[in-house]
């Protein structure tokens, strides 16, 4: 194959001693142009790693500083000798609290919701809440612990009990009209106790319940519906 000759253009003119001379201003401009081409893009320091309590967690400038007034915010965006915060050999801020309960700090950063696991107690994330000082997450888990303790107090599912007597040939018809939530419990014979023409009528006490599932300020109300014989 042939050798390339030299490229076109004006050849730097030789120094002393017959060595080329520095390069043009247009030349070093061009060099520099070039480095800064290969340089990494500003795009990836929008990425902020944290080491909490030695659980590392990656997520962006921006989900972090979600809430302006926040730890994390003054952390990564307002990072400042005022804040001493300190890095460890990865250069991932070090946080000294417990990794378990900041999945749901960040996730609330990341989307605005609180989902907290069956296995985290709301009051973990509550004081990890109150730790990074962000204000609307706190108000949500403290009402999440309120209405749990509503709930609660409310106690077990409380039944009314009612004692019907009938007479055997009343059975089908009185259980096949039973209705409005009454549920049958239990059938008692009490034996013959009247005495119908020339038949013995056997008579018996029909137990049935009602679940009460409407209360007002505690005060469980009995329904007013009777059991339809």
């Amino acid at each position: 194959a042939m050798a390339e000759g030299p490229p076109r253009g004006r050849t730097p003119s030789p120094g002393p001693g017959g060595a080329p001379g520095p390069p043009s201003p247009r030349a070093a401009g061009a060099a520099a142009g070039s480095a800064g081409a290969l340089s990494p893009p500003a795009a990836a320091s929008k990425w902020v790693r944290l080491n909490v309590g030695g659980t590392y967690f990656v997520s962006t400038r921006q989900t972090l500083c979600r809430e302006p007034k926040s730890f994390l915010c003054r952390l990564c965006c307002q990072d400042g000798p005022e804040l001493g915060s300190d890095k460890d050999e990865t250069g991932a801020y070090l946080i000294d609290r417990d990794p378990t309960y900041f999945g749901p700090i960040l996730n609330y950063l990341r989307h605005g919701k609180l989902i907290i696991n069956k296995e985290l107690a709301e009051e973990g994330v509550l004081e990890e809440a109150e730790f990074y000082n962000i204000a609307s997450l706190v108000r949500l888990v403290k009402e999440r612990i309120r209405d749990n303790e509503n709930r609660t107090s409310q106690g077990p599912v409380k039944h009314v009990y009612r004692v019907l007597q009938c007479q055997e040939e009343e059975l089908t018809q009185m259980v096949s009209t039973m209705s409005d939530g009454w549920k049958f419990e239990q059938l008692i014979s009490i034996g013959s106790s009247y005495n119908y023409g020339n038949e013995d009528q056997a008579e018996f006490l029909c137990v049935v319940s009602r679940e009460l599932n409407n209360s007002t300020n505690g005060i469980v109300k009995e329904p007013s519906e009777k059991a339809k014989v």
